[in-house]
């Protein structure tokens, strides 16, 4: 079976004079297949690359793991202290939140006020650790102590700081959501803070609207005790895994009136599209290697038509069907196949060409990257490898089929 197969593609695959649309065929379904492949993973590249760099974006934005109160009790110092001894492994900072507006001049912004403890925020804050930061990437001890000592200090966004003309060591206004009585009634609470720092996280949004102060600012300001906090945020690796081990242990010996919530059901929606868009440009991507393996059946069959008199005298000479088959499946295997090589091959070229020189330029404040991220998945490559097979050998598999039903005998009395 093999040595006719064998034998018979070079003979089948090579150009001839007299039918060179057969070869022309051949020629399309090789490189359409090819293009197709190529097209395909570079394609599932940029979605998995745009899905990570948001992700990374949004770690910004959102911690791996929040435990949030849900009573006005909110969550107390001792309910931090069982954490920290029960998951040692894991990194703890509890926050307040408080909605403000800022205001320099006559231009007013609206502000998430965030108060923190500054010694456990850089340790899993990317964003808040680079503000106190020394050139060499170390983290400068002085800077926060020195933030530390002072209740009143807070750190702004480079979007921000650009829009009131402020920097490190001006004063800026901010109004609470917190009422205070005077001679006149009642006004929301207003407050100096002075700058102690600018940040960059990449997002122009976050840049402009999130602001870190102390705990002891906050605390001041909503009139709360020392030790109570709005949640905890918690850094681990394995935030899918562990968050299930924080729910159940919370459950099991604690009464607190807490809810558990991690990074991705926060932007479950977003990443829910992110997929559905993804699995939608697979399904219309194959279609090109669907149209491309037409070619291949087009090809075959011009074969089988041409080779009439060839596949009568075989069977004619003891040749079985099933070596027929075989042969002409085995031909448009090696079409789309080499096709499919071709397509790893342009996939790969065209990968580092895209991520070596700045072909595809995009705008950092909408994307967060200037460049196009790129990361193909061994599960997409894997995936995009097998349908593109699966059409090749569905498309092979027909007029090899055809063949085996040549009439040996009416083809050798009347041709």
């Amino acid at each position: 079976m093999a040595k006719l197969a064998l034998y018979l593609l070079p003979k089948y695959l090579r150009f001839d004079k007299s039918q060179p649309f057969i070869t022309i065929t051949a020629l399309l379904a090789f490189f359409g297949v090819g293009i197709g492949v190529m097209v395909l993973c570079v394609a599932m590249a940029i979605m998995n690359g745009m899905t990570k760099e948001f992700e990374r974006k949004l770690f910004v934005m959102n911690y791996p793991i929040s435990v949030y109160a849900m009573s006005k009790k909110g969550i107390d110092q001792q309910l931090l202290q069982i954490l920290k001894t029960h998951f040692p492994q894991f990194i703890f900072s509890p926050y307040l939140r408080c909605n403000a507006l800022s205001r320099a001049g006559n231009d007013i912004n609206a502000a998430i006020m965030i108060g923190v403890d500054i010694e456990s925020e850089v340790a899993l804050n990317e964003v808040v650790r680079k503000a106190f930061e020394n050139h060499d990437g170390s983290l400068d001890s002085h800077k926060i102590s020195s933030f530390k000592s002072q209740d009143f200090s807070i750190l702004i966004g480079k979007e921000l700081s650009s829009r009131y003309f402020v920097e490190s060591k001006d004063l800026l206004s901010f109004y609470f959501t917190q009422f205070e009585p005077s001679a006149l009634g009642l006004f929301p609470k207003s407050k100096k803070f002075e700058i102690f720092e600018v940040f960059d996280s990449g997002l122009k949004a976050y840049n402009e609207a999130y602001i870190y102060t102390n705990l002891n600012a906050l605390q001041k300001i909503r009139n709360l005790n020392a030790g109570i906090y709005d949640g905890i945020h918690i850094y681990t690796k394995e935030p899918f895994k562990d968050i299930d081990l924080i729910k159940a242990f919370l459950r099991e010996n604690t009464n607190a009136e807490v809810g558990v919530e991690g990074w991705w059901q926060q932007n479950g929606n977003f990443f829910s599209a992110m997929e559905l868009e993804k699995r939608a440009l697979f399904i219309v991507l194959m279609l090109i290697i669907l149209m491309a393996s037409l070619n291949i059946i087009s090809s075959l069959l011009m074969v089988v038509m041409t080779r009439r008199r060839e596949i009568a005298l075989m069977l004619s000479m003891g040749v079985s069907k099933k070596e027929i088959k075989q042969s002409f499946f085995t031909l448009g295997i090696v079409i789309g196949g080499s096709g499919i090589v071709l397509g790893v091959v342009l996939n790969f070229i065209a990968q580092f060409f895209l991520s070596t020189f700045p072909i595809i330029s995009l705008p950092a404040d909408v994307y967060g990257t200037n460049t196009l991220p790129l990361d193909l998945g061994l599960l997409d490559f894997i995936l995009v490898i097998l349908g593109a097979s699966f059409i090749v050998c569905l498309s092979s598999y027909y007029p090899a089929y055809k063949a085996t039903h040549v009439d040996a005998l009416s083809v050798l009395r009347n041709e």
